[in-house]
């Protein structure tokens, strides 16, 4: 594989904070416009690295949080492959595979950095003028602005850590 490393083309990968092979970890809070059209720009500090390693190729779908899934087209398609393995006899995977798979929908990044939401996702997470693109790794979370400051809050207003249930290997962690 030939990837960009310092301007110049080398052959190597380049290894994420998982142990992915893959172009790095988006993250961040990026306030953002939706204009009349349904289009957002991507912020500028991701749009090369979604050239470079999806050709501007994206999946949209919909997250139970009433928010919208961003992932590049190779990173979707490893979930989806995981999804569609999961068991269609157990309700809570074949709920997952109905939401999740059944709203992804395969957008493309244009020359500008745009990227056009549909109308039925864009209703879904409530989506008008202001919203939030927040990082997650590989994937990103695009928030109604509002709906995103309220769950937010929320969550701030959730201070006693030790009342949530953390799994296991993240006890140890230390912030």
């Amino acid at each position: 594989m030939m990837v960009l490393s310092g301007g110049k083309w080398i052959k190597g990968e380049v290894v994420g904070a998982a142990g992915k092979t893959g172009w790095g970890v988006f993250r961040g809070v990026n306030k953002l416009t939706v204009d009349t059209k349904g289009r957002f720009a991507m912020p500028t500090r991701y749009r090369e690295r979604l050239v470079e390693s999806c050709a501007s190729q994206l999946v949209v779908t919909i997250d139970p949080d009433r928010c919208l899934l961003i992932y590049p087209f190779p990173e979707w398609q490893e979930i989806e492959r995981k999804l569609m393995r999961l068991p269609s006899f157990n309700k809570a995977a074949r709920r997952l595979q109905r939401l999740l798979v059944g709203h992804a929908t395969e957008v493309e990044m244009d020359a500008h950095g745009r990227v056009l939401l549909p109308a039925p996702l864009r209703d879904f997470a409530g989506l008008e003028r202001q919203a939030v693109l927040i990082g997650q790794g590989a994937k990103f979370e695009l928030w109604d602005e509002g709906r995103w400051n309220a769950q937010r809050d929320t969550w701030l207003a959730e201070t006693d850590l030790e009342a949530l249930d953390l799994p296991a290997d993240l006890e140890s962690l230390s912030l």
